[in-house]
């Protein structure tokens, strides 16, 4: 059940890469944020699996501007053994270090429009608890509306990739976006589970930011409320080593 209520929240960062998928070796951004990170943003603020974010709409704040960076990449996906970056093959070249161009945003600001999604509620669950009531106890703000009022947030959220964190708050309210219309044309909405745990792409075709806004209220993401994010048993291999790497973390500290 969607929830009729909107929340909205501002993001702003210094930079944003909102990586292309058909790009693979050097990063290049979309234009402005994507429907799955306006989702990651929310989730970092407040997660809880009795709800799912439905992002209603993405307003661009500020012009979008590109700018070329270089950056120390590994070629390698990391594993269960540790990646030594300055680590030299028998010719004295980097082993695993590489670098790597990267085209991403600069000073970008964004307002996320979304609502609630819940398959079911009760008396203990209902959506007031997270976003606040109507009517006489509207002063009552809810567990999210706190959270982005005193800006606190369960980790980090960032605009794309981890190393360009982002900052929230309340919008004022006299937020404009930018007045103009830019041809998108094929993005990567999110990533759809099944039952089983198998990822599957969606993509939207045709996109269009029209007067600064990125509509979210299509087709795919009415797909992404039945996407089902597979966790696997607690005795499996994967949760032991999650495990053990965190007893070992504590014991550090």
């Amino acid at each position: 059940m969607l929830d009729e209520r909107i929340i909205r929240v501002k993001v702003m960062g210094d930079y944003a890469c909102f990586t292309r998928p058909d790009l693979k070796v050097e990063r290049m951004t979309y234009p402005c944020m994507t429907p799955s990170a306006a989702r990651g943003v929310l989730d970092s603020i407040l997660w809880k699996p009795e709800f799912q974010w439905y992002v209603r709409r993405v307003l661009v704040l500020k012009p979008i501007k590109f700018v070329a960076i270089k950056r120390n990449e590994i070629n390698s996906k990391q594993g269960k053994a540790p990646i030594v970056v300055d680590e030299v093959d028998t010719s004295g070249k980097p082993k695993y270090r590489a670098q790597r161009n990267s085209v991403v945003l600069r000073d970008v600001a964004y307002i996320i429009e979304a609502s609630l999604y819940q398959t079911e509620h009760n008396d203990r669950n209902k959506p007031e608890k997270y976003i606040g009531r109507r009517g006489i106890d509207a002063d009552h703000d809810g567990i999210f509306i706190r959270r982005v009022k005193k800006g606190q947030c369960w980790r980090r959220p960032y605009l794309g990739t981890r190393e360009f964190a982002a900052e929230f708050l309340e919008p004022q309210g006299d937020e404009m976006p930018i007045p103009e219309t830019i041809p998108i044309g094929s993005m990567l909405f999110d990533i759809f589970y099944d039952a089983k745990g198998k990822a599957q792409p969606i993509f939207s075709h045709d996109v269009v930011i029209r007067n600064g806004v990125l509509n979210c209220e299509v087709q795919e993401n009415d797909k992404m409320m039945e996407s089902s994010h597979f966790r696997p048993p607690i005795d499996s291999e994967v949760s032991a080593s999650i495990y053990e790497f965190n007893r070992l973390e504590e014991d550090a500290l």
